[in-house]
């Protein structure tokens, strides 16, 4: 049962709220799911599962829901609240806004921290190599040559961090670090941590203090992921004292299915092993020789089988048998006979070479602590060694996929071959699983002390299963799950518009159509966006459109032509001088765009956004699905099309007093025996369906 005193405190927190906000208006729906989570967590529907799925629609406020559901349980219960996100623009409204609206109106103390990992913050001791004179090792371990303004911008940092200006996180620096410098000088687990006493100042190290005082924690997928893939506890709170609110729910599949790829080169690696093998001898000289001898020793005759096969692996590939894209995929995940020898083979001496890399690793690192060598030769040596460290783990996961044997039971693994874009006559060997719901809930949903799952868009056709499937949530009798509404106004405040059109989005002459036909849906429009299925349609449709777009006066801004926070501004200040103005966008603009009010009064979409199957995780799930006598399309590209075409048309309203219509140019939706069930997933809004 829910505790009174976490009762009494939810009650003040939302007393208080009505006196801090002037025009604080009670919803019914936020009072119901703040109610819910509390229930949940408390174990009223399920002592041990405590489990809520919720989809809240726009306008419902979902984050202070959660808030004020969630802080006063987890500090009640001396528990940690994690609130995981996907975009950056979610993370700062609760660092910059809602939690601070929070604390102003809890009545005890909490603290809040945003959380990164370790890649996001500058190792001191490599930056200060990198800006050493001469210094011939530290440049050599670069992917390419540094330019002169490469070193030139580390040498700033460098300064800016000994002047206490700059606290070694990415995000902070004042210009975009590129990426080919970054990794030269980013934290890594194997020569940056506390262990070490140069390190325990160190940006990272610092962060991570505050990190273990603080009461809620803001993250994103990514980290959560790397967290609970280390087994939980070594980066983010222990799952076992942590309450998860995973927000923007519905991109935890795509994370963690891209977390737990894998991809490394053939000729890239066998290059760089060439250069662990040249320095493996001054390594193994700084770790005392004695002990490090057998370590050397391994790591050289797994070097000698692995750079032979990775090349002889390259050479084998029959260059004719790679798609127009580059791309061979191995159908049902089966490798070829003498592939599947060379990955096992692969896989043993990738496994033991790291394994004995991180042997003389740790003995360099005792005897640094133990002031045995000097500091600059060990820390410059630890940090070359965790270089090889980092590419030895990725290069043993890829080939420990790639050699992992078929499973009688689930999906297989999809493997392919890519031809590496950067290195003519190299490729890249991939692979990925195809489900990862039953690891999000070994790792993650049968240890965490509780789990808020939230999103406007969970559902696909109405229903909770196919997220379900996707993220492994399997007890339905013990999960509690809410589909909230959104308190807009849609019959009254917003139209629905199906025109009456010829041809369908996958005739030939759909597009010529899009051009004649899209004047008369601009036409005396102030603020508009129109969605495309692809770049080559709306950049076709923009090219022909521009003298129009000028004779009246209209201003065309089309999506990749500037930034896309300059385009944003742009359409904003064309809104506020009273001009006509049209965004044209593909599906990245069908979410997380924010044109409130007078920013957008006519969306218009057009096509049902189907995913085409065209890569190949996505070719071999519904080949999978096929092989149990599924239909890919109804089991997948119907319930995603659901998905993205709710998250599009969700573009039109964002707050109650909006008011606009939405037109989609599609009569699939009318005409398909899928159509239906599509259109009832929409939100309610007046429909206008017209007929020739």
């Amino acid at each position: 049962m829910l505790h009174s005193q976490i009762k009494s405190d939810i009650k003040q927190c939302y007393e208080n709220l009505g006196n801090q906000l002037d025009n604080f208006i009670p919803r019914r729906a936020q009072n119901y799911l703040v109610a819910e989570i509390a229930k949940t967590l408390a174990g009223e529907y399920h002592q041990k599962h405590r489990m809520l799925v919720g989809e809240a629609g726009t306008g419902i406020g979902k984050s202070l829901a959660y808030l004020l559901g969630g802080i006063p349980f987890a500090l009640f219960n001396n528990k940690k609240l994690l609130i995981s996100t996907a975009t950056v623009a979610l993370q700062e409204q609760l660092i910059n806004k809602d939690l601070p609206l929070f604390n102003r109106i809890y009545p005890k103390e909490f603290s809040f921290i945003l959380a990164k990992g370790r890649q996001r913050y500058c190792c001191n001791h490599k930056l200060e190599a990198c800006c050493a004179t001469n210094n011939d090792q530290q440049v050599a371990l670069w992917e390419e040559k540094p330019k002169k303004s490469d070193l030139d911008l580390l040498r700033r940092m460098l300064k800016a961090t000994q002047d206490g200006k700059w606290d070694g996180d990415r995000d902070s620096w004042p210009t975009t670090i590129p990426d080919r410098v970054w990794p030269q000088i980013m934290a890594d687990k194997h020569s940056c941590h506390a262990g070490l006493p140069q390190h325990r100042s160190c940006p990272f190290a610092k962060a991570r203090e505050h990190l273990d005082k603080a009461d809620v924690i803001i993250a994103n997928h990514a980290l959560l992921m790397a967290d609970i893939e280390l087994g939980g506890g070594v980066i983010l709170p222990e799952p076992e004292q942590t309450i998860y609110v995973i927000d923007e729910a519905h991109h935890l599949p795509k994370v963690a299915r891209d977390f737990s790829s894998a991809a490394s080169s053939l000729k890239g690696a066998a290059t760089w092993l060439e250069k662990l093998n040249q320095t493996i001898g001054k390594l193994a000289e700084l770790a005392e020789y004695k002990k490090a001898a057998r370590f050397q020793d391994a790591i050289l005759e797994n070097i000698q089988h692995l750079i032979p096969t990775l090349r002889q692996v390259a050479n084998n590939v029959d260059a004719g048998m790679f798609s127009k894209d580059g791309i061979y995929r191995f159908e049902h995940g089966e490798l070829p006979a003498w592939l599947e020898q060379e990955a096992k083979g692969c896989k043993d001496a990738s496994k033991k070479a790291l394994q004995s890399l991180g042997k003389i690793h740790d003995l360099i690192s005792e005897r640094v602590k133990d002031n045995e060598i000097q500091q600059r030769l060990g820390e410059q040596a630890l940090a070359e060694s965790g270089v090889y460290l980092q590419r030895l783990e990725n290069l043993e996961k890829v080939w420990a996929l790639m050699a992992q044997p078929k499973k009688d039971k689930g999906a297989p693994l999809a493997r392919w071959i890519e031809k590496n874009p950067d290195n003519e006559g190299d490729y890249i060997i991939q692979v990925s699983p195809l489900e990862v719901g039953y690891r999000l809930d070994q790792l993650l949903w049968s240890r965490a002390a509780g789990a808020i799952l939230v999103s406007a868009t969970l559902r696909a056709l109405n229903q909770f299963t196919y997220f379900c499937r996707q993220v492994g949530i399997y007890e339905m009798d013990s999960t509690r799950f809410l589909a909230l509404a959104s308190p807009f106004d849609y019959q009254n405040n917003a139209r629905l518009v199906i025109p009456a059109l010829s041809l369908e989005p996958q005739a030939d002459k759909f597009t010529d159509l899009l051009i004649k036909i899209l004047p008369e849906y601009l036409e005396g429009e102030t603020a508009s966006l129109v969605l495309f299925s692809s770049y080559w349609q709306m950049n076709k449709v923009a090219d022909e459109l521009r003298p129009l777009a000028k004779k009246n006066k209209w201003e065309l801004l089309v999506q990749g032509e500037e930034s896309r926070h300059i385009t944003l501004k742009k359409h904003k200040d064309n809104c506020k001088n009273g001009k006509s103005s049209i965004l044209f966008g593909t599906g990245s603009f069908s979410e997380g765009l924010d044109l409130p009010g007078d920013l957008l009064k006519n969306l218009i979409i057009t096509k049902i956004p189907f995913g085409v199957p065209t890569s190949p995780v996505e070719e071999a799930h519904a080949e999978y699905i096929e092989s149990c006598g599924g239909n890919p399309f109804m089991q997948i590209s119907v319930p995603e099309a659901s998905k993205k075409l709710i998250q599009s048309v969700g573009r039109l309203l964002r707050k109650e007093e909006d008011t606009g219509r939405v037109v989609l140019l599609d009569r699939r939706i009318i005409n398909r025996r899928y159509g239906k069930a599509l259109l009832d997933s929409l939100p309610p809004f007046k429909r206008v369906i017209e007929y020739s």
